[in-house]
């Protein structure tokens, strides 16, 4: 039996050939991050989680900002 109240979290990137440099994912398919403008204070603790071990060099790249 699965708990609704915990949601499968999958990382993603979302591509945009029409806006170059523009850096887009999402983990549930509905809500989608800018990463420049939206990590890591837009995330919960869980996403920045998934997110870092899917990204470190992202992850290393915005470490000042955490």
């Amino acid at each position: 039996m699965s708990d609704n109240s915990e949601r499968n979290l999958d990382f993603e990137w979302i591509d945009n050939p029409e806006r170059i440099g523009e850096r887009l994912f999402t983990f549930d398919g509905e809500r989608i991050f800018n990463l420049f403008r939206d990590y890591p204070y837009e995330l919960t603790e869980d996403q920045k989680k998934i997110f870092d071990e899917a990204n470190p060099y992202w992850a290393e790249f915005f470490k000042d900002r955490t």
